[in-house]
């Protein structure tokens, strides 16, 4: 387990003051001056040394991205876009994160700002989280009061400042081009890429998207150093990560732990255990609901990073883990799944709009029986249809749990079918 000097977020539980005059208690903006004056091509080096990840769900690495920002200033401003919209069923830290340490997330902000050459951070917040919202508007008026934001930024020479605008609802819009398509006041739509956002982002300026959490965690990289963050987790796979536990389990959390602890070991010790027991554990989703379930014997041994859940035919994504005992109906919960992701499609792209409600009405029936078993291929083929060809990866995420469903538990499917056949006949007879 993550030992406590280890830890990056010290108040994820909001036991302690998250004002400014909290913040400064655990360490936040302690020489944010001196971080700065490391440079941009410094604090990028140094970013790809760590190994950070993308803690927002694709796992791509940071020091990589960022360095895409291009270096010649055409006269364009760059702009850091942090996407706040937290939209994936199951997934809670970064409201956590705003709510009880929202200076973490500004003091990342700045230093990550310098690394791409930006002087504007723009922060898209999910607009049913109003206390969130309030605490980081609090938060940045502190900082500006305080010297930290604003002209000459924490006494650097550096100009930084941050925006925070409300989303709508739509979670689409957790789609990073959609993202700045909503930021400019349009329809919150996907873009088709090239460009990408680091070359026309943002009001057609240089831009990079990241997570909450991935910008938060940077000082502390920073300040720590490389070779403390790589010690935690595993290679490719380092540092810490807050898991989002929900479902079937004693008690639902939120916990900082290391990449790549096994999940059973996440389970038991963190979230009080699978509700009647390991044994009576049916599935896990370990990353959120637009990645695929693995049924109990997988969750036996698998380690929870980016790189060992692929190998396991899912994803971390968000790291919210969702547990299924064996009282859970899992057809009917991703055919649940599934008409979520029909409900929040743009509607762009043709498979996407079209496929997601045809998966939905099939999930729908076969969740009563209401099937045939060549449906069931049927039904396979279509997600491989939606998957890879829409413009962005929501059409993945309406096909993945499918996929995952009938990958582990098609003869639970077939039983259903065969049952409710058998007794339509006995009921006609």
């Amino acid at each position: 387990m993550l030992q406590d000097k280890d830890r990056v977020f010290l108040n994820l539980y909001g036991h302690q003051d998250w004002s400014l005059e909290g913040a400064r208690k655990r360490g936040t903006w302690d020489n944010t001056k001196d971080l700065i004056a490391l440079g941009r091509e410094k604090l990028l080096e140094l970013i790809k040394e760590s190994e950070l990840r993308g803690r927002g769900g694709a796992g791509f690495p940071a020091g990589m991205k960022w360095s895409f920002m291009p270096k010649e200033n055409d006269g364009r401003p760059h702009y850091l876009v942090v996407n706040a919209d937290e939209s994936e069923p199951g997934s809670c830290k970064d409201r956590e994160i705003m709510r009880n340490d929202p200076h973490m997330l500004l003091e990342g902000c700045v230093v990550s700002g310098v690394a791409m050459g930006a002087n504007t951070a723009h922060i898209y917040i999910r607009g049913e989280y109003w206390e969130p919202l309030q605490r980081l508007e609090a938060a940045i008026a502190e900082a500006r009061e305080a010297g930290l934001l604003g002209k000459n930024a924490c006494g650097s020479d550096w100009d930084f400042d941050i925006e925070v605008t409300r989303g709508a609802g739509a979670y689409i819009c957790g789609e990073e081009t959609a993202l700045l398509e909503s930021l400019e006041g349009k329809k919150g739509q996907p873009r088709l890429k090239p460009p990408f956002p680091a070359a026309v982002g943002l009001y057609g300026c240089p831009s990079t998207v990241n997570n909450v959490e991935t910008i938060a965690v940077v000082p502390t990289i920073l300040r720590r150093g490389t070779e403390w963050w790589t010690s935690l987790g595993r290679p490719k796979n380092t540092g810490t990560k807050i898991f989002s536990i929900s479902g079937n389990v004693n008690k639902p959390c939120n916990v900082e732990e290391e990449l790549g602890i096994p999940l059973k070991e996440l389970i038991e010790k963190h979230a009080g255990g699978v509700t009647g027991g390991w044994d009576n554990l049916q599935a896990v989703v370990p990353g959120g609901s637009s990645v695929p379930c693995i049924p109990k014997p997988t969750c036996d041994s698998v380690l929870m990073d980016f790189d060992s859940l692929r190998e396991a035919q899912t994803g971390l994504g968000t790291a919210a883990v969702i547990v299924m005992d064996k009282s859970v109906d899992i057809v009917r919960a991703i055919g649940r799944f599934s008409h979520f992701y029909m409900h929040e499609s743009c509607g762009q792209c043709t498979p996407c709009r079209e496929g997601t409600g045809w998966m939905y009405r099939v999930m729908k029936r076969m969740a009563k029986g209401q099937a045939t078993v060549e449906e069931i291929d049927s039904l396979l083929d279509v997600t491989y249809q939606v998957e890879g060809h829409t413009i962005c990866a929501l059409g993945d995420a309406a096909a993945w749990p499918i996929q995952g469903l009938v990958r582990h538990f098609r003869p639970e499917i077939e039983r259903r079918i065969n049952e409710y056949a058998k007794n339509s006949a006995v009921a006609a007879e």
